[in-house]
């Protein structure tokens, strides 16, 4: 199952998430679902952006909340040039079959003023849970 949102975050930054449930990777019987998710970020904006940091609010449909903060993401912290996009891929685990994830990049442009892109609510469900 595939799933795709765009999030018109900041008019400089877009951003498009596709989501994946990893059945292979999943143990419903030991309460863990994993899900890939690809995103990529788009600049629209006149300036080159660098993203610096995440942050991740995950949430099962049993009200648990997970915090993920860090230094860019899958260990880099690209330069995006205008009219250019940078896709990446990464995953979560969380302990129901439905739950969502949202957070914010923090960026910065060429020059130098730091901004956050907001990264809306997306879905991560498990086929067949969702209609």
């Amino acid at each position: 199952m595939t799933q795709t949102d765009r999030s018109d975050t900041d008019a400089r930054i877009d951003v498009a998430v596709e989501i994946e449930y990893l059945e292979a990777q999943s143990e419903p019987e030991s309460d863990n679902y994993a899900f890939a998710y690809r995103i990529t970020v788009s600049n629209r904006g006149a300036t080159t952006v660098q993203l610096l940091s995440r942050h991740w609010l995950i949430i099962d449909s049993n009200q648990r909340q997970r915090e993920v903060s860090g230094v860019g993401v899958v260990g880099e912290q690209p330069y995006i040039s205008p009219g250019a996009s940078y896709t990446y891929t990464s995953g979560a685990v969380i302990d129901t079959p439905i739950g969502t994830m949202q957070g914010s990049y923090q960026l910065v442009d060429s020059d130098g003023e730091s901004f956050d892109a907001e990264i809306k609510p997306f879905l991560l469900a498990t086929p067949h849970q969702v209609n």
